[in-house]
C-alpha cells in the first residue's frame, strides 16, 4: 500500500490537475472523468485521492435520495464516479485511497454506516479492486448506462 495516499475534500487548489485527468478509453467507458463530475449539488462530495500530495484519483460521495436505489439504509453514502488519472495507474493508488475510505468516512461523515457503490459486470479490474478493499456484491444489480451492474456494499 502506498504510505503516500491521503483522502482530503475537494478543493480548487486541485482544479487544473483535475480538469487535466486522462484515462484510457476501456476505463473512461465505466466512470467519469473528474471534470465531468465537479459541479455538485447538496449532499454529494467530491473526494480527491491524494497521492504525494498530487491529485491523483477523484469520487463522488453522495447523501442524497439517489441513494435509495442502491439500499435501504438511511445512514448510507453512495460512491461514484471513481477514476485514478492515468499517470498514476498501476502504482496501488486507487487500492491504498480505498483502504482509507473507512476512516476518512468515520471522521467526515460520522453518521454513515455504509457505503455503496456500482460497478459494471464487465469492469473486472474495478470489481477485484472494490473486492480487495472490503466490499461484497449484495446479489442486487442496476441497469446502468453501459449495461448491467453489480451492487456492492462495505459496512462501517
Amino acid at each position: 500500500m502506498n504510505d503516500q495516499t491521503e483522502l482530503v475534500h475537494y478543493s480548487p487548489d486541485y482544479l487544473f490537475q483535475l480538469m487535466n485527468f486522462h484515462l484510457p478509453r476501456e476505463q473512461a467507458k465505466y466512470t467519469s472523468l473528474p471534470k465531468d463530475a465537479l459541479q455538485v449539488s447538496k449532499g454529494q462530495h467530491r473526494i480527491v485521492i491524494l497521492s504525494n500530495k498530487d491529485p491523483a484519483g477523484f469520487f463522488i460521495l453522495t447523501r442524497t435520495e439517489k441513494v435509495k436505489r442502491f439500499t435501504e439504509n438511511p445512514c448510507a453514502m453512495l460512491l461514484t464516479s471513481l477514476s485514478i488519472n492515468e499517470p498514476f495507474q498501476r502504482k496501488g493508488i486507487a487500492s491504498a485511497g480505498m483502504h482509507q475510505l473507512k476512516k476518512f468516512i468515520k471522521r467526515e461523515f460520522p453518521a454513515c454506516d455504509e457505503v455503496v457503490l456500482s460497478v459494471n459486470k464487465k469492469n473486472q479490474a474495478a470489481q477485484q479492486l472494490y473486492e480487495k478493499v472490503g466490499f461484497k456484491k449484495t446479489g442486487k444489480t442496476i441497469t446502468g448506462p453501459v449495461g448491467e451492474q453489480y451492487i456492492l456494499q462495505q459496512l462501517l
